[in-house]
């Protein structure tokens, strides 16, 4: 009997197409769970018999994208009476530098304060007001030192001790890996809201191992403190290793590649070029009228580890030259593994400074406030090198390093 059609094309079709091959228990996704995924699996019972309050933005969402305040207030098991907001507000509504102010979550009816720019009494005071017992901490960090969450972070676990209050961090990974402390470490005297305390310029660190960091060698008191570590992170991940979805912390920080860049880029803020705000690559795309193709010709020629820059124009929709066509580049990062932001960061400001004749820093001097001291612009300005401005602090930098060492959670 003459085989069937299906039959002839379904041998075909297995001819053609190999097996796919049973995956091992080392080949088979990690599967990472977050800090409060784990709090839920365990039943909330670390908040047990607690009034709860939680510090949160759009990123404290679960796997399948729900906000782990509405997944809290749903649950019985967790009393959770109040959201306090940071920069950007708690439904991440405010551009860089607002808040949403005080108000009531329609979702949930729950009171929504705003912690942005508060610290100290006046933080502590919002606490009491909202009758919690327990704090808890749960956003995304992107891994750089004037990333304000991270001194949210801080400020709230120190108004937190003023009030009385215990305090827990849900961890999350950090987007950008967790392998290394890289560039300049802030001096005390230029502490402000984009870096509160002397720690590099990418930490490399969660956001559990720096409450860990802050409340043992900063706060002049610890909190009572407790965090709830992720599993299945490994520090070399990548955010995609993560199968977290990706939901931007700030307005400005739209994918993960613009996270990996920004720990270096964010320095433009400091001088009259853009950094990319108003554009669909924030912190990727840098310039200014008059730039031209000299710029990424200089910075192509210094042959960076695992980036290359293209000459690029654009017209920002907001902020610097709003409306106005520029020119620039185009950060485009091929290898990762070797990329180093800092670094990057550093080389772009010197080439721009070698190719442009208008640049200038912001007359604020709101790159020291960025790098954490006066080295990096008048080493600029006195004519140094990348590889120059890079070996200095390195002193500070080891020593952050070893102190960073002791509290780190995954290995």
């Amino acid at each position: 009997m003459r085989p069937s059609r299906r039959a002839l094309l379904t041998a075909a079709t297995a001819a053609a197409v190999p097996a796919t091959p049973t995956a091992t228990a080392a080949q088979r996704p990690r599967r990472l769970r977050t800090g409060f995924e784990r709090l839920a699996h365990d039943g909330y019972t670390l908040l047990d018999g607690q009034k709860v309050g939680i510090v949160t933005n759009p990123t404290g969402i679960t796997r399948d994208v729900r906000h782990i305040v509405d997944v809290m207030h749903a649950d019985t098991r967790v009393d959770l009476r109040a959201v306090f907001g940071p920069e950007h507000g708690f439904r991440g509504t405010a551009q860089a530098g607002g808040s949403e102010g005080r108000y009531d979550d329609p979702a949930t009816g729950l009171p929504v304060y705003d912690t942005y720019l508060k610290s100290g009494r006046p933080l502590a005071d919002i606490f009491t007001a909202s009758g919690v017992d327990t704090v808890v901490f749960d956003i995304q960090d992107v891994g750089a030192r004037f990333y304000t969450y991270i001194w949210t972070l801080y400020d709230c676990m120190e108004a937190a001790r003023l009030a009385g209050k215990r305090f827990v961090v849900l961890d999350r990974p950090n987007p950008v890996t967790g392998r290394a402390a890289l560039g300049p470490v802030l001096h005390k005297e230029f502490a402000t809201f984009v870096g509160r305390q002397p720690i590099s310029q990418a930490h490399g660190m969660t956001v559990a191992e720096l409450a860990r960091l802050f409340n043992e060698e900063f706060l002049t008191d610890p909190v009572p403190l407790e965090t709830v570590p992720m599993s299945g992170w490994k520090r070399s991940d990548f955010h995609d290793a993560s199968g977290l979805p990706w939901v931007p912390p700030s307005p400005n920080m739209p994918t993960p590649e613009t996270a990996l860049v920004y720990s270096g880029t964010c320095l433009f803020e400091g001088t009259n070029l853009s950094e990319g705000r108003g554009t669909t690559r924030p912190f990727e795309l840098l310039g200014a009228e008059g730039v031209d193709r000299r710029w990424a010709a200089a910075a192509n020629e210094l042959a960076l580890p695992g980036v290359r820059f293209r000459e690029a124009y654009f017209a920002p929709t907001f902020s610097k030259f709003q409306g106005r066509t520029i020119g620039g580049v185009q950060i485009h990062v091929h290898d990762r593994d070797v990329f180093d932001p800092v670094r990057t960061g550093i080389a772009l400001l010197v080439t721009a400074r070698k190719v442009w004749s208008g640049f200038a820093w912001r007359p604020d001097h709101w790159i020291d406030k960025l790098t954490g001291s006066a080295r990096v612009r008048t080493m600029i300005d006195a004519g140094a090198d990348t590889d120059e401005v890079v070996a200095g602090g390195q002193d500070e930098l080891a020593a952050f390093r070893r102190t960073r060492r002791k509290y780190l959670l995954y290995r």
